[in-house]
């Protein structure tokens, strides 16, 4: 042994050293090690990789049509060219455009006020539920609505307060005053908000409560020591620590913030009409499938697309400025 610890440093003393100017070696096969160690995961992939090229990446080459006179009956490349015509409708005022866009804003300023904060708020209390059976029941039935259609929804909401519905014939028969919600203009906004709610509040919180329980423990422990109650703990430990879930999800949401619902919409358009309820999505259909002008929908299309990763860029940046990662790092 004292033989082999005498020759290691002299091994070592006469071991080449590299020159001051030399490269190091390039690990050329690095890369390929890598592909055939993960040949069956990236074999794998494949198929999700080629459905999302053919249908979310190729059809993008269409947006051409926002510049051209396109019709059904024509071919794109037999469609004129027109160049910035169709976005005229955009900056020139068009009334029905103007009105779509206010109500558009207006809707999806309530929904991210009123309708996003509430999975976070709900996730809070179902954390202090102490029952586990309890609470898997209770989010059993708040996850139910999310897998009705929204067709199925506006049924069930017209069933219950239509004129006609569940609550207004009790109230009829006990001599009381009616009210009426379903087709009135004036209070649609606050109808579908609250269709969104029901649908979509208890399906909201599985982030919240999973960002929630990867919180450490021992942070509730020693916050109760220090004679923390419920409300502080949860406001000093639990909402610190989900913040960042809490900004990305917001990020997320304000890539859609141009987007409020076209199915749920166009199900109840007709009740109060284009002007209380015509939004960009609404538009892009009556105007364009509808009414023909395909150009000037591609148009509208474009451009709410345009926006909204606008938004979603300078809501990251933000986050980067306050110290939170968004939704891509630096």
């Amino acid at each position: 042994m004292s033989r082999l610890a005498e020759r290691a440093p002299k091994a070592a003393a006469t071991a080449p050293s590299p020159s001051p100017g030399a490269r190091p070696m390039r690990r050329s096969t690095q890369p390929l090690a890598r592909w055939r160690r993960d040949r069956l995961l990236l074999l794998l992939a494949v198929p999700g990789v080629l459905v999302v090229l053919l249908f979310h990446y190729v059809p993008l080459l269409g947006n051409v049509i926002a510049f051209k006179g396109y019709q059904p009956f024509l071919t794109i490349g037999e469609s004129p060219w027109v160049g910035w015509e169709n976005f005229r409708v955009i900056f020139s005022g068009d009334p029905v455009f103007v009105n779509a866009l206010t109500n558009t804003v207006i809707i999806t300023l309530i929904q991210v006020v009123f309708v996003f904060p509430l999975p976070l708020a709900l996730a809070l209390l179902l954390n202090e539920v102490i029952s586990e059976r309890l609470k898997r029941t209770v989010q059993s039935i708040l996850y139910m609505p999310h897998f009705l259609s929204w067709v199925i929804v506006v049924a069930i909401f017209q069933q219950v307060l239509g004129n006609a519905g569940m609550v207004n014939t009790f109230l009829r028969g006990a001599d009381l005053a009616t009210f009426s919600i379903i087709g009135v203009p004036e209070l649609f906004k606050v109808l579908i908000t609250s269709q969104v709610i029901w649908k979509d509040t208890g399906w909201g919180t599985i982030i919240f409560l999973a960002a929630i329980s990867r919180v450490d423990t021992s942070q509730y422990e020693a916050a109760a020591m220090d004679g923390a109650g419920a409300m502080r703990r949860m406001w000093h430990v639990t909402l610190p620590a989900i913040r960042s879930v809490f900004i990305l999800l917001l990020i997320l949401r304000l890539g859609d913030a141009l987007t409020v619902g076209f199915e749920q919409i166009i199900l109840q358009q007709g009740a109060v009409g284009a002007t209380a309820s015509e939004v960009l999505d609404t538009y892009v259909y009556n105007h364009g499938i509808v009414g023909g002008n395909w150009g000037q929908a591609a148009a509208v299309g474009l451009t709410k697309g345009v926006i909204s990763v606008l938004l979603v860029l300078g809501a990251n940046k933000l986050a980067h400025m306050f110290g939170e990662r968004g939704v891509y790092q630096k």
